[in-house]
């Protein structure tokens, strides 16, 4: 089962879906629902015997292409609908124990290019008015399955967080005439103490407004609402830098670094979103080497992040991360 139920307080759509309870938890390896399935073992999500990228609709979705009618009736004040959508599983490689930072550039381009284009195919269907593109790495992060992949999900909506961004776009774009993604990356490159790598493309930067301690945007430098809008070279701008940034992280303390790593890119309502501004966000749960960054009572229960680490501090510790990127695009 899985509805739409809107919550009166926050006006924000929460998503039910009692049936991914059932989702796969932590299979050993030669039970990996990621893997290719191999002739006379265990059959998986992904019947060939090799791929390079595989995509998939999820077994266990949020939202569905044909969603149930709802367990409950609606009300005045709780309005419920359908939880229609799609979620799609974006496996990066058949091979099991990789990751996407040790991903040769080329496949990382790759990657990028099914993003783009997933983001394109989803966004023309009538009922989908936000496509959002992410990864959970780590079982830090609740990850139930080891295999490199992401998830896309096709809101029937604009997401909270997207709507914010949006509102907050809009209103400076009224009050100076100039995108505010723009002029955050123009501070942040002038004052330059958060930047952490950048191309002729993308600038990589722990924003001065950071929530966690190693939390960093990428940002396009030319103005762009979606990848829909990139060009090649801007495509494999933002795979040299997305590697780079991986590698750093795992650099810093000699591990495979947990992170959620999410797109926000202008909604596919097919409104215009002129105002907005394509950029990459990761969020990672360390605050150290073997210290967890826990959202407790004043981040979860009142929505204020309290950051005990100085934004300009951690840019320095992963800039000094020397890394090398092989492979061409």
């Amino acid at each position: 089962m899985s509805e739409l139920r809107w919550n009166p307080m926050m006006e924000e759509w929460v998503i039910t879906a009692t049936h991914r309870q059932d989702r796969t938890f932590l299979p050993p390896a030669g039970f990996c629902p990621l893997c290719p399935t191999k002739k006379g073992k265990f059959p998986t999500e992904i019947p060939v015997e090799s791929f390079e990228i595989a995509v998939f609709e999820n077994k266990f979705p949020s939202l569905q292409r044909n969603a149930p009618v709802p367990a409950v009736k609606p009300t005045k004040l709780s309005p419920v609908k359908p939880a229609e959508g799609i979620c799609e599983v974006v496996v990066f490689t058949s091979k099991h124990a990789a990751t996407l930072a040790g991903q040769p550039l080329d496949d990382i381009y790759k990657l990028v290019k099914v993003w783009k284009d997933r983001y394109e195919e989803l966004g023309r269907r009538n009922f989908v008015e936000y496509v959002f593109i992410f990864e959970n790495k780590g079982e830090a992060n609740g990850v139930t399955l080891h295999h490199p992949h992401g998830q896309i999900y096709a809101f029937p909506y604009i997401p909270p967080k997207i709507e914010k961004e949006l509102s907050a776009a809009k209103k400076h774009k009224r009050k100076t005439g100039r995108c505010l993604f723009c002029d955050i990356l123009k501070a942040e490159k002038k004052d330059a103490k958060r930047i952490v790598c950048e191309n002729k493309e993308m600038t990589a930067f722990i924003p001065f407004y950071a929530r966690y301690p190693y939390e960093v945007h990428i940002m396009s430098k030319k103005h762009r609402a979606s990848l829909a809008e990139f060009s090649e070279k801007e495509l494999q701008g933002f795979a040299e830098i997305l590697k780079t940034l991986l590698l750093k992280y795992d650099g810093l303390f000699g591990i495979s670094f947990p992170y959620i790593m999410v797109m926000h890119q202008a909604p596919t309502d097919g409104k215009k979103h002129d105002s907005f501004h394509w950029h990459m966000e990761f969020y990672p749960p360390l605050r150290t080497a073997k210290k967890l960054k826990y959202l407790a009572g004043c981040e979860a229960g009142a929505g204020s992040f309290i950051n005990d680490t100085l934004a300009e501090e951690k840019a320095v510790e992963l800039r000094k991360i020397k890394v090398s990127i092989k492979g061409k695009t």
